[in-house]
Parts: C-alpha cells; sequence; structure tokens
C-alpha cells in the first residue's frame, strides 16, 4: 500500500501545483523556462503515475476489503462510464459538449471515479478512485478562482461534437469490451 500512497502524493502534487499555487507555477516557468518546466513536471507525473500502477498492482495481491457492492451496481457504473470517453475527447474537439461541460476532462474524472467506486470496495480501490475523485471536484472549483490555461484546440465545429460521441463510444465499447480486462486484468463485458 506504501507504493500506492507514494505514486498517488506524487502523482498529485504535480496536479495540484496549479490548484494551489497558480503564482509558484508561473515563477518557476519563467525561471526554468516553458518546455524545461514540461519536461520535469511530465517526468514527476510519470513518475507518480508508475508507481500508482505498481501499487495498485501489489495491493490487489492482498485486497483489504472494506465493502462488497451490490451486483446491480454494475449497471449504474457501465452507464457512469458511458460519457466518459466523448467527454475526453470533447476536451480537445471544441464544440457544444464542450460548452456544456465547461470542463469536460474533470468531469470524465469524476464519472469514472465515482462508477468504479460504486462497484470496488477494498483500501487500494477507495484510494486510488477516491484520490482522483477529490482531485478533480477541488480542480473544479479551483478554476472559478484562477485562469485555466488553455489547451490547444481545433476550431469549434458541431461536426466535433459527432465526432467525440461516436468516437469515445467506440473507445467505451472496445474498452468495455476488451482492453479493460487485456490492460487491468478484470474483464468488463463478457457476453
Amino acid at each position: 500500500m506504501t507504493v500506492l500512497i507514494a505514486g498517488l502524493v506524487i502523482f498529485f502534487a504535480v496536479h495540484s501545483i496549479a490548484i494551489v499555487s497558480p503564482s509558484w507555477r508561473e515563477r518557476m516557468v519563467r525561471q526554468l523556462g516553458e518546455w524545461t518546466w514540461k519536461g520535469l513536471y511530465a517526468a514527476a507525473a510519470l513518475l507518480g503515475f508508475a508507481l500508482i500502477v505498481w501499487g495498485y498492482d501489489l495491493a490487489r495481491q492482498y485486497p483489504l476489503v472494506l465493502y462488497t457492492p451490490p451486483p446491480w451496481l454494475w449497471n449504474v457504473a457501465l452507464l457512469l462510464l458511458m460519457p466518459v470517453f466523448p467527454l475526453l475527447l470533447a476536451t480537445y474537439l471544441p464544440g457544444r459538449i464542450q460548452i456544456a461541460a465547461k470542463h469536460p476532462m474533470l468531469l470524465a474524472t469524476k464519472l469514472w471515479a465515482t462508477a468504479h467506486l460504486l462497484v470496488n470496495g477494498t483500501l487500494a480501490d477507495i484510494l486510488l478512485f477516491g484520490s482522483f475523485l477529490v482531485w478533480a471536484v477541488a480542480d473544479r472549483i479551483s478554476l472559478r478562482h484562477r485562469i485555466d490555461n488553455l489547451v490547444p484546440q481545433i476550431p469549434r465545429s458541431p461536426v466535433n461534437d459527432v465526432v467525440a460521441v461516436v468516437v469515445g463510444l467506440a473507445i467505451y465499447f472496445a474498452f468495455g469490451r476488451w482492453l479493460h480486462s487485456w490492460l487491468i486484468g478484470v474483464p468488463i463485458i463478457t457476453t
């Protein structure tokens, strides 16, 4: 569990700099240069992510079950997960979805984390998915009080919404049918 916690601390420390101290972040960018800052940021985030993956795998070998969710929550989780990939794509494909969601990646993160908390009841699950949920809520709240660095995007178009939904749902289906089992080791859709 220590490796998982260390990974979460590193990953979210890096991802929370703009929440906690945007002025310090801007000073570092000016002092180090944008590309050096991005490189250090990416290296720390990747280290944290690698520790999360490794630590979660270690924790799953000896799970501490805190609750056992009822089977019907799987259906609720599958419904909550359905818009996740379209929302992630809408982050980079500006259209009406992006306008309605305001911050589609954060909404996708909240839906993803909530769905996983509904169907996974071990301590490692609560630490992992709960951390992502808390961070996404905190980041969304902080965005009301700061200017967000805009993600480079293609021009706004209604076609982007169609692409986000169609491709996002295709990824959702592929992930549920094959990729989750292959990457995570847990099958989702078995029929």
